[in-house]
């Protein structure tokens, strides 16, 4: 994992665009909410075949490679912007669950989930130029004991069926999680401490962002 703690220094060059290799509502929403308004170019990656080539990676390391990965294919078209790939997923048992995608999958999910802990991974890869930082964060997860009614009624909705772990924190998901231990953000989808720590690793402040 690359870490960064100095101040940035100055940009010697033009302030580039934030593009966001990921057409999650969640991921730009974040951004945007913290000032940025991203290019939102999504990434089209074999994310079976990359995970099968990584069959001894530990869970950090597979949504790490999913990120890089994601960034990379789109790093290639905006050359002169720093580009954001992310992936998310919950580590239940010992086993990564990435989305559900259909409400019966949901339904399972949610009867394994309930009253139980997890931990909800967030992999982050942002290049810039010839730059490339990458590091995944790891939040606790505690889901309340939510009955067969609601989880029924959330499947229902559609809401939870493109979310890593079948859940979201930020909408009608945050009725069943009892606590977290970790970075919201990461929970949602991308972590602003690890974007903050890349652009500053690249020489930018996250002010010279804002509303650009």
């Amino acid at each position: 994992m690359t870490k960064h703690n100095a101040q940035p220094a100055q940009p010697a060059h033009p302030v580039p665009r934030i593009v966001l290799a990921s057409q999650s509502p969640s991921r730009a929403g974040i951004l945007r909410s913290a000032g940025v308004e991203p290019v939102i170019e999504p990434a089209d990656v074999d994310e079976d075949a990359i995970q099968a080539e990584l069959s001894n990676a530990s869970p950090s390391e597979i949504v790490t490679a999913l990120a890089h990965a994601k960034a990379q294919a789109i790093a290639r078209i905006y050359p002169n912007d720093v580009v954001i790939g992310g992936d998310s997923m919950l580590l239940l048992d010992g086993v990564l669950q990435g989305k559900p995608h259909t409400e019966q999958a949901t339904i399972a999910r949610w009867r394994a989930q309930a009253g139980r802990n997890a931990q909800l991974l967030t992999g982050h890869c942002l290049i810039f130029g010839d730059e490339a930082y990458t590091e995944a964060a790891t939040t606790d997860i505690a889901f309340a004991q939510a009955s067969e009614a609601d989880i029924a009624a959330y499947a229902a909705t559609g809401e939870p069926w493109q979310c890593a772990g079948a859940f979201t924190l930020e909408a009608l998901g945050g009725w069943f999680i009892d606590r977290i231990d970790g970075d919201p953000s990461s929970v949602i989808g991308l972590s602003l401490p690890v974007v903050r720590r890349a652009l500053y690793r690249f020489g930018f402040g996250v002010s010279d962002f804002w509303n650009a």
